[in-house]
Formats: C-alpha cells, structure tokens, sequence
C-alpha cells in the first residue's frame, strides 16, 4: 500500500515538474524570439536568423535551470505572490549575468546580442509572471469553492485605507463567498480621498457615512484601523450607531502580528477596543536580560494575569518554563496554547497548590527556578469578604510561605502580583494582599543580597476573570436590568497584556524590597462602561436596556487610591511604572503575626479574622457586619 501512494505521489510530482517545464519553455521561447524581433525592428536579417535556433535552445535550457535552482518547479502555478516573483527575479538575473560573462568571453561569436539579452530579460519576467498571474486569477475566480457561491454578497464599506484596508479588500474580492463586496474606503487622511485602493474608491472622512447624498447602499461597514486610539474608535462607533448600520472590526493588530489570524476574521467591537491605552513601549533587553536561557516559574499559572505571564515569558525562551497551578482544567488551557505557539520544549505543566509545602519544596528542589512569578490568589472581593480564613491563607500566609522557599533555594527574583486593592484597604482581599507585601518586604531588608523580592501593584484588567464586563455582558443578553452598584463609582482598567508587560519590565528593574505601581490612566466610571457595552449591542441605555443601582457591596470603595499615607511615590527609568518607598516592618513581629493568624483561624468567627487582620495591617478598615 504504502508503496503505492509513493508510486501515485511520484507520478504527480513527474506530471507536475513535466507541465512547468512545457509552459516555461514556451514562455521563455518567445521572449528570446520577442528580443530578437526588437533588437532588428523585426527584421531579422539572413545571417542572425539560423543563429536564432541554437541560441534559444541554450539561453531556454539556461533559463530552465536557474528557475530550477530558485525553485520555481516546487510551487503549485496558480499560487503566485511576492516571494514568488522575487525568485523569479532572481534567476531571470543569474541567467542574464551569465549570458553577458559568455558575451564577453567569446566577444560575442555564438553568443546573443547584447540588446537581445537585455530585452529577453525583461520580457522573461513580464512573461513569467503574466503567466503565474493568469492562472491565479482563473483559480481565484472560477475554481475555488468561493467563486460558485451564487448568492448576493452584502455592499460593505471599510474604515481605513491603510495597508490592512487594502489586505481587506483583496481577501474580500478573492473569497467571494465570504458574501462581502467592497463598494468603499473611509479615511482620516485627506491626502487619500478621491483616489482608488484596488479599484475601490477613498470617498472621504468616516463622518461621511452619515451623508446621504453619496448613496452608496452600505449594508454593513468593517473598521480596518486595529493601530487606531481608542478615542478615535470610539468616536467611530458613534457614527456607526447613529446611521443603524452593522459594523464589525478587523482583529486586533497583537493578533494580525501573530499570523494566526487573517484581516477577513471579522469581530464585534469590544469594551477593550474603547478603553484601550497607548502600545507600551518596553525595554525588552532588561526583560531578554532576567528571562532568556533561565529557569521560571509562575504559580497562578491557569488565571488571567498568570496564564498571559506564562504567553510573555515563553517569548523570550527562558531554559525552562514552570506552570504551576491548582487547577488541572485551566493548567490544561494554556499548555495547549503555548503548545500550539511552539512552545512544548520549554514548559512544563505542574499541578500543585501553593499551600502544599510538601509539594512546593519538591518542584524547587528539583527544578531550581531562577525567578518566580507569584500570581496565584483569591481575588474576588465579595466572596472573600464572607470567608476571610480563605483569602488570608492563600493570599498572606501562601505568599509568605513561597517567600520563604525562594530564600532557602537561592532564588534569584520573587515578584508578588498585587493589586491596588491593598492600598488603604476596606476589604478582606486588598488587606490579605497588602499583609503580603508587608511580610516580603521585611524578609527583603533581612536577606538582601540572596533573593530579590518585589511586588508589583495594579487595577482592574479587561477580560480577566474577575472582572465586571463579562457579568455586564450576561445581563445585557438576558435583556436586563444591568446592576451598578453605585453611580459614582470608578476604577482603572488596563488590558491583560499591558499590565503583564509592565510587571515584566518591574521585575528586571528590581533591586530588592521594592513595591511597584503602575501607571493606570484615567479612571472610568462604571455606569458609563455599563452604557458602552449597552450601545455596543445596539440597544439604548434605560429605554432597551434598564440600569439599575444597587448599592456597593461589603468591602467595595467608591474610589481606588494609588498610595496611602506611609508610602511615597517616586518615578523609575520606565514612564509607567513608579517606586513606592516605605519603612519595611519587623520580619520577626510580622512572622509572629502570620503564624497566630494560621494558628487560631480555625475557630474564630469571620468578624474576629477581620479584627486580627486589622491589627496587621493598621490602614485596613474592615466591613462588620
């Protein structure tokens, strides 16, 4: 059997490198012809025209091979591109070199004229090509399974006449069953306007969709600007609601970079899309500089911020990468992403719970991590509030625990991801947090030089687990009500990948004892977030979609604070990352502290957790019921 199909396969590949040679031959034949008749104004005289034959056999046989070497015999005729032409251009080049090397060699006896060789040169391009082209375009438009799509492709139009506009329209034009016609561009550029991008004219601003005069029929308009402010998206989207048509964009450009998805992959705008902050310029040498040929580890490795560490790091090929995670179904996730990234070499998936010191002594032990990432936690705020013992054992009395391993095994760096919930706390999760860094900070300025310990702080992240936006979303698809919990409250929102490319950047800057806070932006109101994601589904806030407040629950603030009154702020060699100084209390006070803690939660009430991590942490002011 098996020898069969190699039969049948060599067959094809004969029959294939057969046909090429035939085609090729009789292009490259009638472009020596073609020269000859322009070198003598197709006139050839008597004595140049017995000359004609052989040379044609030689410089066509010449002309085969280089397309050989270049590898123009592998590639299927009716897919031509770029590379493809670059090939071509450069055996068409070598064959011409080498026909001028024999001109000069043999003074021209034998060998062709000079203008002929020139012209034969340029017109074995044109040809070959035109060639290639042809059967692409009959492939494109009469052979694929798109072009026998019969039914009415919808009348689109496309914001931004840049290069992924333009990338656009050719697979619309190409995947016709895709059921989208292109009819026109909208740009921000004035310079653009009046011209033509693939024959599809640039009618001018995208404010002119809302002209009525162009008539253009649209039934659905793409935004192809993935580069573009999240003001300027926003604005757009605006202009999409007010004239009713249906608008889908183009993915992000972190996804287009990747190569796995294609400008046609059409989605639905999102809230991240108009929150979005400027591209973060990072120093990837610092980061290349603690990360790459080492050991690291990140526990939490399944979560939101963990599992988009574990994506950050595998970039700049550490020896090995550490996932460890308490749950088996979203340790399962992100190895087969980073698997299917290319990444199976290097990591390793370790089922472990940070609380098991048994266990974490032993992947340690073996595995010798240079830094970790410390980014396993409870993190919700309303369920930690009503099981305190919860939140401090996996949030203080693990993290501390962790500190402790990566002291005893000589780990390099020890980074706590932590949140600005810590900072002058009024819930059980922020103080848990918060007692954390106070007990890395103290072991730090005991062991300074062995382990670099640090924390990093920030707000609320887009599309992490815990966040509001897909429990907004959930309303809005069961048509209501959406529940704010107070009209006047605010938070800072970052993208996962922001966040964790700042984290990064934090760990290569620190020195030891160190409690970063990144740059968070503006803080945005949670009932106009609410009011976004409604017209975002093309309903109206209060008339489709009801908002209603129900008042903050036990723990949430109004307000979230960059610092509290022991700590100042001061600025890093980074513009979006800040030091936070503070005095590092007594490890020997807080190690008392924690272990009290871990002795006596058993049987104590969740007001007296409360009263007890009060006195740890003296800014925290707890919700009692």
């Amino acid at each position: 059997m098996v020898g069969m199909k190699w039969e049948v396969l060599h067959r094809s590949s004969l029959g294939r490198f057969l046909g090429l040679t035939f085609l090729y031959a009789v292009v490259l034949t009638a472009g020596v012809l073609f020269a000859y008749g322009v070198r003598f104004d197709f006139d050839i005289p008597t004595h140049d025209r017995s000359a004609v034959k052989y040379v044609a056999v030689y410089v066509v046989a010449l002309q085969l091979a280089c397309l050989f070497i270049f590898r123009q015999f592998e590639g299927l005729l009716s897919y031509f591109s770029i590379p493809d032409l670059r090939r071509i251009f450069f055996a068409m080049s070598t064959s011409a070199l080498a026909l001028l090397v024999l001109w000069l060699q043999v003074k021209g006896f034998g060998a062709p004229p000079r203008g002929v060789i020139l012209v034969d040169y340029v017109s074995s391009i044109l040809g070959l090509s035109v060639l290639r082209l042809c059967f692409r375009m009959v492939r494109e438009r009469y052979l694929s399974p798109q072009s026998r799509v019969t039914r009415r492709r919808r009348r689109v139009g496309i914001i931004g006449a840049g290069d992924v506009g333009a990338a656009l329209v050719r697979e619309l034009v190409s995947k016709r069953g895709l059921g989208l016609q292109p009819v026109a561009f909208f740009d921000d550029d004035p310079s653009k306007w009046r011209s033509r991008v693939h024959e599809i004219p640039v009618v001018g601003p995208p404010e002119s969709i809302l002209d009525n005069k162009l008539n253009l029929q649209l039934e659905k308009v793409i935004i192809a600007m993935p580069s573009a402010s999240a003001r300027r998206i926003g604005e757009i989207v605006g202009i999409l609601q007010k004239s009713h048509l249906k608008f889908e964009s183009v993915p992000s450009i972190d996804q287009l970079a990747t190569g796995k998805v294609r400008v046609s992959q059409l989605r639905d705008i999102e809230i991240e899309d108009l929150l979005g902050r400027p591209a973060v310029e990072l120093e990837a040498d610092h980061i290349r500089s603690i990360l790459t040929d080492k050991v690291v580890m990140v526990t939490g490795a399944g979560g939101s911020i963990g599992s988009e560490l574990c994506r950050q790091i595998a970039a700049f090929n550490p020896q090995r990468l550490l996932l460890v995670e308490q749950s088996e179904v979203q340790i399962f996730v992100i190895e087969q992403e980073l698997i299917e990234r290319g990444h199976s070499g290097l990591i390793l998936p370790l089922v472990a719970d940070i609380l098991d010191e048994v266990r974490m002594r032993g992947i340690l032990q073996r595995f010798r991590p240079h830094v970790i990432f410390h980014a396993a936690a409870h993190k919700h705020v309303p369920m930690m509030e009503s099981q305190p013992a919860e939140a401090i054992k996996n949030n203080s009395i693990g993290t501390a625990r962790m500190c402790d391993l990566a002291l005893e095994f000589e780990v390099e760096r020890f980074v706590q991801v932590s949140t600005d919930k810590a900072i002058n706390p009024t819930n059980v999760m922020g103080a848990s947090k918060r007692l954390a860094e106070i007990y890395l900070q103290a072991l730090s300025a005991s062991s300074p030089i062995l382990t670099r310990f640090m924390a990093v702080r920030f707000g609320n992240v887009l599309g992490s687990s815990g966040s509001v936006i897909p429990v907004f979303k959930k309303q809005i698809a069961a048509g209501g009500p959406v529940r704010v919990t107070h009209p006047d409250v605010t938070r800072y929102f970052m993208t996962i990948p922001e966040a964790v490319g700042l984290v990064l950047q934090s760990a290569s800057m620190g020195e030891g004892g160190e409690i970063f806070i990144l740059d968070m932006g503006q803080p945005v109101k949670i009932v106009d977030l609410a009011k976004q994601l409604i017209e975002l589904s093309g309903l109206r806030p209060d008339e489709d979609i009801e908002i209603q407040f129900i008042g903050l629950r036990p723990g949430e603030k109004l307000f979230e604070e960059l610092s509290h009154s022991g700590e100042n702020i001061s600025k890093t060699t980074h513009p979006k990352i800040y030091r936070l100084n503070a005095q590092p209390e007594n490890l020997k006070r807080v190690e008392s502290i924690l272990n009290k803690l871990a002795e006596d939660m058993p049987s104590l009430e969740p007001t007296q957790i409360k009263l007890r991590l009060q006195q740890a942490v003296p800014e925290y002011k707890p919700y009692l019921t």
